[in-house]
């Protein structure tokens, strides 16, 4: 039965990870020609809307109202929904800019980037592996810093960083992740209607009756959001932190794999050699992963 418990969970994650590797990829870059702006607007809104639906189908308001009376967790989750808007406005802009590959980088360099950040923040040990990893993280992107400034995959760094930082904030307030990014998206909701009212204005919406299919493929942008999430988190219940760590790389390696071969983005000689420095950080933190779960 334990068994049965731990494989379901492996699975729930490697189709979330799928999810966000591979179909959330195809899906925002199809919608990429409405523009970052609208994009990162409807990921908002529509995110917003799925989980009020969904605080009410799980009948959780109860817990929604308990986590707002705290003015601590409110302050947290208003900063954390600062970093999970960069977060997303940062990966939308490098989907539709032939910079996935880029922010494949961030994914690949983030739970080593949470591991350093545990260590300031939290005072989490660190073993020998896992300080090797983080060494060659830095040294990656101290390498294109001095040998090609242009080449630095800023989306990337900025993805990662912002991610590690989110999650750190979000280890402070212990509350359900779908509430959470709730409450996180009802504070991005004024200003991303406002954004969509400033778009309407000035005749450069997509989001249009005269267009009703598109209006019904860019509501999408919710859904792509919260469901990989949910499979994610469940699965991470299931199987633990360790095992889903592992599985997680399918995202940032479907991303990469999508930006080379699928989406024809350059390369550079200088990258592929920080990419190299980067593969290798990954396999030495999965091993250690391994070895310690």
């Amino acid at each position: 039965m334990k068994n049965n418990k731990f494989n379901k969970g492996i699975i729930l994650t490697a189709l979330g990870s799928f999810w966000w590797g591979v179909i959330g990829v195809i899906y925002f870059k199809f919608i990429s020609y409405t523009g970052s702006i609208e994009v990162v607007i409807h990921r908002c809104v529509w995110t917003a809307v799925m989980l009020i639906i969904t605080t009410f189908y799980f009948s959780k308001w109860n817990i929604f109202f308990e986590i707002i009376s705290n003015i601590r967790n409110i302050t947290l989750l208003f900063f954390s929904s600062v970093l999970i808007f960069l977060n997303w406005a940062t990966w939308i802009y490098a989907v539709g800019n032939e910079k996935i590959i880029d922010a494949s980088f961030g994914y690949f360099i983030m739970p080593i980037l949470s591991v350093f950040l545990g260590y300031i923040f939290y005072d989490e040990k660190i073993n020998q592996k896992r300080g090797l990893s983080i060494i060659l993280v830095l040294i990656s992107i101290i390498f294109l810093l001095f040998k090609n400034f242009d080449s630095i995959p800023w989306v990337g760094i900025i993805v990662g960083v912002s991610w590690g930082l989110y999650n750190l904030i979000r280890k402070k307030v212990n509350v359900d992740t779908d509430i959470g990014l709730l409450i996180e998206s009802l504070f991005i909701l004024p200003f991303a209607l406002l954004g969509f009212y400033l778009l309407y204005q000035n005749g450069q919406n997509y989001f249009s009756f005269n267009n009703i299919p598109l209006m019904f493929i860019l509501m999408l942008a919710g859904p792509m959001t919260v469901i990989p999430l949910f499979l994610y988190v469940r699965g991470v219940e299931l199987s633990g932190l360790g095992p889903t760590g592992m599985i997680f790389y399918i995202t940032p390696t479907f991303q990469f794999l999508l930006g080379f071969f699928y989406y024809n983005e350059t390369f550079s000689l200088d990258k592929s050699l920080s990419f190299i420095l980067i593969w290798i950080a990954v396999i030495i933190y999965l091993k250690d992963l391994y070895e310690n779960n």
